[in-house]
């Protein structure tokens, strides 16, 4: 890795020598030593862990996705054979973990099947028989195994109406320019989290975070009557964002 002798010492003295106390109900343990891990907020800690799995699935056959302790094997499966080349990719994948110290998880690893004639095979990692799932949570966004994204649309918009019933509630001021602040601050994240990849594919979920935009709109005092089209047809149609070239969801003019 280009990693010279000098760097390696700095690193190797950096992770060794370090000792740790656990405080419980106010009792404090004696001095223990870390022998694992590196300390935790540093910026050397991810570069690390990101040398330490470079060569995790050098040999995989199949598609390979790692995002910190996250990894994520597919291929397409319509054969036996196929399923074999992934499940020989299964075992590599553990042997390396037993090389290396650092297990699997079984119990969180699960197999999700893809698509409509889908054999729906078997498969272990290690002696552990996977489990199959039809949706699951990747990087806080829910996928399931149609891929339709509704569940993760109706979960964003229960997040995103959660937090603006707490402003509707704990802020008495209803003017445009309190509210719109609130509003983009820390309700639009919700709607805009990774929505490059999430981004509604049916009409009914692009009405679920338009009903969130609409609730808004009804908070603003003078805006209580405004319908949800002449208010986007309104010079307020900036509460969504700033500029209109920047709108992620569909505004009528």
């Amino acid at each position: 890795m280009g990693i010279n002798i000098q760097i390696e010492r700095w690193i190797r003295n950096w992770l060794t020598g370090r000792l740790q106390q656990v405080t419980l109900k106010g009792e404090l343990s004696g001095w223990r030593e870390v022998t694992s891990g590196v300390p935790q907020g540093s910026v050397l800690g991810p570069i690390l862990f990101n040398l330490f799995i470079t060569d995790l699935g050098t040999k995989s056959g199949s598609v390979l996705i790692k995002f910190a302790d996250d990894t994520k094997l597919g291929d397409i499966a319509n054969l036996e054979r196929d399923r074999d080349i992934i499940q020989e990719d299964l075992g590599d994948l553990v042997n390396w973990s037993n090389r290396n110290r650092m297990k699997f998880n079984s119990e969180k690893c699960k197999v999700m099947h893809l698509g409509i004639n889908n054999k729906n095979f078997s498969y272990k990692l290690g002696t552990h028989q996977l489990e199959v799932t039809e949706e699951e949570k990747d990087l806080a966004v829910l996928v399931d195994h149609r891929m339709t994204m509704s569940r993760q649309c109706d979960m964003a918009m229960k997040k995103a109406n959660a937090v603006l019933g707490c402003i509707r509630r704990g802020i008495s001021s209803r003017d445009k320019e309190v509210l719109v602040l609130l509003y983009k601050a820390l309700v639009r994240p919700h709607l805009e989290y990774c929505v490059q990849f999430w981004s509604p594919m049916f009409k009914k979920d692009e009405f679920k975070p338009e009903q969130v935009q609409r609730r808004a709109t009804r908070m603003i005092r003078g805006m209580e009557n405004l319908s949800y089209e002449r208010f986007q047809n309104s010079s307020c149609v900036s509460l969504y964002l700033e500029k209109e070239k920047e709108y992620l969801w569909h505004l009528r003019d």
